[in-house]
C-alpha cells in the first residue's frame, strides 16, 4: 500500500521483497531463493551475515544500523554476489551492488494530482535517451513544455528499468523496480513525474512482465523455481506465474510504480506471451489490484496484444473499464501504412489493398475480429464493435513500427506529403486515443534503429542475429545487402536515433499544433458519449465514409480518400466540416488523399 505521512507528501510502496527502510530505524533484507538453504548478505563490502530462511523460501535479515544509502548484495553459497531483483536503484550497473533507497525521502509536491480523465488522452511515446542529447531524466523535463504547447496531454515512456550497457530501447532489462542509472536516479525520475502533473500532463510506463533479459539476469541462479518448461517465450525460458512469490513479484512491481512514482498508468508489453495457466489470468489479477487499491484515481492501464482479446477491453455498466482501459491498436497501423507506402511485406500482406479492413479498424478497432490471418497462419482476434472507441489507442508510428524496420526509417522517408497528411489527420481526429512517437511532430526523418550495449559475450550474436532476422526479405536475400543494417552495439546507432531539437521550429509544428487545437475542443468532449464502434461503408478502393453515434441525434462523420486516385461517391456535405485535408468537395467528389471530418446534429 501507499503510505503518506507529514507535509508535503510522502510515498512508498511496501513489499515483501527487497530492502525496506523501516520506520524505527535500520533496514530489512529479503530475498525469495527457495534453491538455496543458506544466502548472505553483504552490506558496504563487509563479510557477508547469515540470513533466516522461512518455509517459503523467504532469506531474512534485519541489519538495525543499515541506513538509506548502503550497498548490499545477497550471497549465494556457491560464493556468487548478486543485486537484488528488487534493487530500487543500480548505481554501478545491474552487475553492480544494489542501493538502500528510501522512499519515503522524496517530498512529492504534486498532492492535489489525480490524473485525467482517459478521454482527454494524448499520448506522446518517448524513449529518454533518445528524447535529448543528455538522455536523463532532468534533460526531459526542459522539453515538457513544448509537449503541452503541442497538445499533448500524456507522455508515455519507454522502459526505464536497469538494463546492461549504457544504451538499451528497455526491453532487455533486468532489474524491474529499478530506473536504470544511465537516466538518473529515483528521484530524478520522481521530479520528472512532478514536473509533467505540474503542466497537467500524465505519465505513463512502459514496463515489461514477460521475459528478462539475456544480460544480468541473476533470477536464475538466484531461484530457479520462478521458471516453468510448460511454456516458452521468443526469448527463452517462461516465468512461472502460478508460483505465488514469482507471481506476486510482478503485482508488486507494477503496483510500485504506480504509488511510489506516482505514475498514472502502465502499458505493458506483449501481455500475448504472458504465459499463465492460472485464474484469474495475471494480466486480469494485475488490474483487478491497482483497481481496487486506487479507486478514487485515474490509472490507466495499456496492452499490447497481438491476440486482439477484446474481453480484456470490456466496460461495466457505467461504461468504465472493467479491466483494462484501451490496447495499442497495431491493425490501425498497419491499415494506414500499406494504404500511404504500398509496403506489403511480412504481415502487412494481410491488409495490402484490402479496404474493407481500412475501414474496419478505423470504426471498430480491430481489422480481425476472429478471421483467419494468413501471416499467423491462424485465427486472430474478436469482435470488438461493441467496444468504445477510446478503449483503442492509435499511432501512425511507434517504436516497434519504426525501430523493427532493417533500418529504423520513418514514414516521413517512405510515404509521399499528401499522403501522410491525410493518414495522419485521420487518425489524429479519429474517436480511438491517438500515440505520436516523440518527432513525429516535426516529421522527423531521422530513423529510431534497433540500439543495445551488451557485453563482448553477447555481441556478436546479438549483431548476426538481428540482420538474420532480414535475410527472409527479399531485400535482404543478399548478404552484402544485410551488411549494410546498422550495427546495434555501435554508439553511432543510437546516436543517429537522438532527437533533432533544432527542427522543432513553430512552422515545422504548426499543422500538429492546429489539428490538435481542434482534437481538444470538437473530439474530447464528444468521446464519452461514443459508447461503441461505428458504422462503415466502402465506396471505392482506399475510399470510406465512417459515422460514430455521438449523443442524441448526433453523430461524428469521416469521409476519407486514402489513394493517390480521384473518387466519386463519398458523402455530400452536412454538419459542420472540422477538418478538411486535400481535395475533399462538395457533392463527394474527393481527390487523391483527401478527408473530411464533420459532426451532424438533428434537431426535431
Amino acid at each position: 500500500m501507499t503510505t503518506a505521512y507529514g507535509a508535503p507528501m510522502r510515498r512508498a510502496h511496501r513489499m515483501p521483497y527487497g530492502a525496506e527502510v523501516r520506520p524505527e530505524g535500520g533496514v530489512r533484507f529479503r530475498l525469495w531463493a527457495p534453491s538455496h538453504a543458506e544466502v548472505g548478505l553483504e552490506l558496504d563490502g563487509a563479510a557477508p551475515r547469515p540470513m533466516r530462511c522461512d518455509a517459503q523460501g523467504f532469506h531474512e535479515i534485519a541489519i538495525p544500523e543499515a541506513r538509506a544509502g548502503a550497498l548490499y548484495r545477497f550471497v549465494l553459497p556457491d560464493g556468487l554476489a548478486v543485486p537484488d531483483p528488487a534493487s530500487r536503484f543500480q548505481p554501478a550497473g545491474v552487475h553492480g551492488p544494489s542501493e538502500v533507497i528510501d522512499p519515503a525521502a522524496h517530498a512529492w509536491t504534486d498532492g492535489a494530482w489525480r490524473g485525467r480523465p482517459w478521454e482527454e488522452a494524448m499520448l506522446y511515446e518517448l524513449h529518454i535517451g533518445a528524447f535529448t542529447p543528455e538522455g536523463t531524466f532532468g534533460a526531459a523535463i526542459g522539453r515538457l513544455d513544448h509537449l503541452v504547447a503541442l497538445g499533448v496531454t500524456a507522455v508515455s515512456l519507454m522502459p526505464v528499468a536497469a538494463f546492461p550497457g549504457r544504451r538499451n530501447w528497455g526491453y532487455d532489462g533486468v532489474l524491474p523496480f529499478a530506473p536504470d542509472d544511465s537516466y538518473g536516479r529515483p528521484e530524478d525520475l520522481k521530479a520528472f513525474v512532478e514536473a509533467a502533473h505540474a503542466r497537467g500532463l500524465m505519465v505513463l510506463l512502459d514496463v515489461v512482465h514477460n521475459h528478462f533479459g539475456p544480460d544480468g539476469n541473476y533470477l536464475h541462479a538466484i531461484a530457479s523455481e520462478a521458471f516453468t518448461d510448460r511454456h516458452h517465450t521468443p526469448w527463452g525460458a517462461a516465468f512461472d506465474f502460478a508460483q505465488p512469490a514469482l507471481r506476486g513479484f510482478f503485482l508488486h512491481n507494477a503496483l510500485h510504480w504506480i504509488e511510489e512514482y506516482h505514475l498514472d498508468g502502465l502499458r505493458l508489453d506483449a501481455v500475448h506471451a504472458i504465459l499463465d495457466d492460472s485464474t484469474p489470468h495475471y494480466i486480469e489479477e494485475l488490474a483487478q489490484r491497482i483497481r481496487a487499491a486506487h479507486p478514487g484515481r485515474h490509472v490507466h492501464l495499456l496492452l499490447e496484444n497481438e491476440a486482439n482479446e477484446a474481453r480484456l477491453l470490456a466496460r461495466d455498466a457505467a461504461g468504465c473499464p472493467a479491466l483494462h482501459t484501451a490496447q495499442w491498436n497495431d491493425d490501425v497501423h498497419h491499415v494506414l501504412h500499406v494504404a500511404t507506402t504500398g509496403e506489403g511485406s511480412g504481415y502487412y500482406a494481410d491488409y495490402l489493398g484490402d479496404t474493407a479492413k481500412l475501414a474496419r479498424a478505423l470504426a471498430e478497432g480491430f481489422a480481425f475480429q476472429g478471421e483467419h490471418m494468413p501471416y499467423r497462419g491462424h485465427p486472430r482476434g474478436e469482435p470488438s464493435a461493441h467496444l468504445p472507441p477510446a478503449a483503442f489507442v492509435a499511432f501512425l508510428q511507434n517504436h516497434d513500427q519504426v525501430g523493427n524496420r532493417a533500418f529504423g526509417d520513418r514514414i516521413a522517408t517512405l510515404a509521399p506529403p499528401q499522403a501522410m497528411r491525410a493518414a495522419s489527420a485521420a487518425w489524429l481526429l479519429l474517436p480511438q486515443v491517438p500515440m505520436l512517437f516523440m518527432g513525429e511532430e516535426w516529421g522527423c526523418a531521422q530513423p529510431f534503429p534497433f540500439f543495445c550495449d551488451f557485453g563482448p559475450d553477447l555481441a556478436d550474436a546479438v549483431r548476426d542475429g538481428r540482420r538474420a532476422e532480414f535475410a527472409r526479405f527479399p531485400e535482404f536475400a543478399d548478404p552484402a545487402a544485410r551488411a549494410r543494417i546498422p550495427d546495434p552495439m555501435a554508439e553511432d546507432t543510437f546516436m543517429a536515433a537522438k532527437l533533432r531539437w533544432q527542427d522543432a521550429t513553430a512552422a515545422a509544428t504548426a499543422w500538429h499544433r492546429r489539428i490538435l487545437a481542434v482534437r481538444h475542443a470538437e473530439i474530447v468532449p464528444r468521446l464519452a458519449r461514443i459508447r461503441r464502434g461505428g458504422r462503415f461503408e466502402v465506396i471505392a478502393p482506399g475510399a470510406v465514409a465512417i459515422r460514430w453515434d455521438a449523443g442524441e441525434a448526433a453523430a461524428l462523420a469521416l469521409a476519407l480518400n486514402l489513394s493517390p486516385q480521384p473518387v466519386r461517391g463519398l458523402p455530400a456535405e452536412a454538419g459542420r466540416i472540422l477538418w478538411r485535408e486535400g481535395e475533399a468537395g462538395a457533392g463527394g467528389a474527393f481527390g487523391p488523399w483527401s478527408l473530411r471530418w464533420s459532426f451532424e446534429e438533428h434537431r426535431a
